[in-house]
This record gives C-alpha cells, structure tokens and sequence, in this order.
C-alpha cells in the first residue's frame, strides 16, 4: 500500500472521451423444445438465444416505463439505444431440462444478462446535459477532482454525484498494479448513496487521506454503481489499514461486481432490472 494511499480524479457523464459503461442488468429465463428437427445441443442453443431476446425485451420495457425526461430527442436516442443493445449473458443461472406433453423434451435456461445500449445512440442522449440531473435518466455517476495529474506529496480530494439513489464502489490501481477498494473501507461500510447530493472521499467519516507517493506513473479509478447492491468481491482488510486490498483477480472483478443482489418489484414476482454504471479513470503521478 501507499504512503496512504494515492488517488485520482475523474469528470463525467457526458463520457464519450472517457471509459464508461452505461447498462442493464436482468435475470431472465429462455425456453426451447426439440421437436423432431433439433438436437440436445442445438435445443440448448436455441434456448440461450431465447434468454437473450428476453433479456433485450425487458430492458427496453423497462427503459420505456422508467425513463422520464422531457426532452424528446434525447428521450428516443435512450430507446434508440436500447433497441440496438447488445446482450452479454454474465452467469448460466440454471439450465433445466423438462417434458411438455405436447412439444416434448424442452430446455430452460435462465440467465444473468447485461444488455449494452448501442454507443453513438447513448452518446447523442448523453449529450444532452440534462441527464446529469435527472432521476428519470438512467442511472449516471459523476465523479471529479481537480486535475488529472499529480506530484508526490500533494493530496487528493475525490467527489461523486449520482442522479438518482445508487450503491457505488470506488477502487484504486497504483502504478505496481495493486488494487485497493477506497470505498466502502473498514471505516466508512455503507455503500449508499442519496442522488442529487455530492459526497467527498475521503471524508470525516475516513481515516485516511489521499496523498501522492512511489511508485509513479498510470493510476486508474475505477467507479461501479448499480441501483441495486453491487456484488461481492474478494477483500482482505490487513491489520488497522484503513482501506481494503482486492484479492480478487482484475479479469475477475466485473462479473463479481455485476453479480448483484436485483430485488423484487414490490407486489410483484419479476426481479426489477437493475441499472448499472462503470467507469474507468486514468490519470498520472509524478514524483517532484
């Protein structure tokens, strides 16, 4: 670890110039039978694409009843987006196989699936800076410092804004390629946050500050948000250290954290889809 530890900035949302992931998150289900012209493979196959045209259905759906901005234009490039979205399956939940008296030997898989809404579409809806403020927008997180430069020595002052109710991680890369999960830490574990309203990191509920220190070079900051609880990775909290180091592997960390906890609709037997948000930083240190 750092002298504390060392961090760094980043701007946000309208991030066309920047690493930023803007998605959906569903569990779905897909069903296919083999009839007389399908083999197990191929029925397992067909099943996974049903999944996925599901999982593209009801992200849209849910981004047709959910989005609320007054603009238009900005409000079909959101759909338009989604429309064109790719679906990236996360986790196989289940695959079941079962008889239906008519069809006969049929496959249900169900799927954890992320549904990417197409880039320039989203850039054009992104754009439009009355995103950044408003809850009826897909979720979006705005994070900043002052610069994105840094000498040894000088401290740091990260900020984060969301544009509606969130739950958010923030990890840190060094230049050696240790990552350290900044928040939660071991003194500050609500992962929370309240939208319209700017939190600092670190704040008087942290026990560290953020300062520059060897080695120097590339940093990265990387920001996951979700609308539902973001999902477990793996920490280690050495002794009194006041953030804790991720154990998980890097090519490991975005499935784990999209692993997350969907909840309900109240009244409802359907998992919600739940909003997600990632976004990657790099920024430089330098010694004096």
């Amino acid at each position: 670890m750092k002298k504390i530890i060392y961090l760094a900035l980043y701007l946000l949302l309208t991030a066309a110039p920047l690493q930023a992931i803007q998605s959906t998150i569903v569990d779905v289900e897909g069903t296919a039978c083999m009839g007389d012209d399908k083999s197990r493979k191929q029925t397992e196959q067909a099943a996974m694409n049903d999944a996925k045209r599901n999982a593209a259905e009801r992200a849209l759906t849910y981004i047709k009843s959910e989005t609320q901005v007054k603009d238009y234009v900005v409000e079909k490039d959101l759909v338009d987006a989604y429309i064109r979205a790719t679906v990236k399956v996360i986790e196989v939940i289940d695959e079941t196989w079962f008889k239906d008296e008519d069809a006969g030997r049929c496959c249900r898989t169900r799927i954890r699936a992320e549904i990417v809404p197409d880039e320039k579409d989203l850039a054009g809806a992104a754009g439009n800076k009355v995103l950044a403020d408003t809850p009826g927008a897909p979720l979006a997180v705005q994070l900043w410092t002052d610069k994105t430069e840094y000498k040894e020595g000088e401290k740091i002052k990260i900020y984060i804004k969301g544009n509606k109710p969130f739950h958010a991680r923030i990890l840190y890369r060094d230049a050696a390629g240790e990552t350290l999960q900044l928040l939660p830490n071991p003194y500050r574990s609500e992962d929370s946050f309240n939208g319209g309203v700017i939190y600092d990191i670190p704040s008087a509920k942290d026990r560290f500050e953020l300062e520059v220190s060897a080695p120097f070079g590339r940093e990265d900051i990387v920001v996951y948000a979700g609308t539902a609880p973001l999902g477990n990775i793996k920490l280690d909290a050495p002794k009194g250290a006041p953030v804790y180091r991720v154990i998980s592997r890097p090519d490991d960390l975005p499935a784990q954290t999209r692993g997350l906890k969907i909840q309900k609709k109240t009244g409802g037997i359907k998992e919600a889809p739940s909003e997600f948000f990632e976004q990657t930083l790099s920024i430089k240190t330098r010694g004096r």
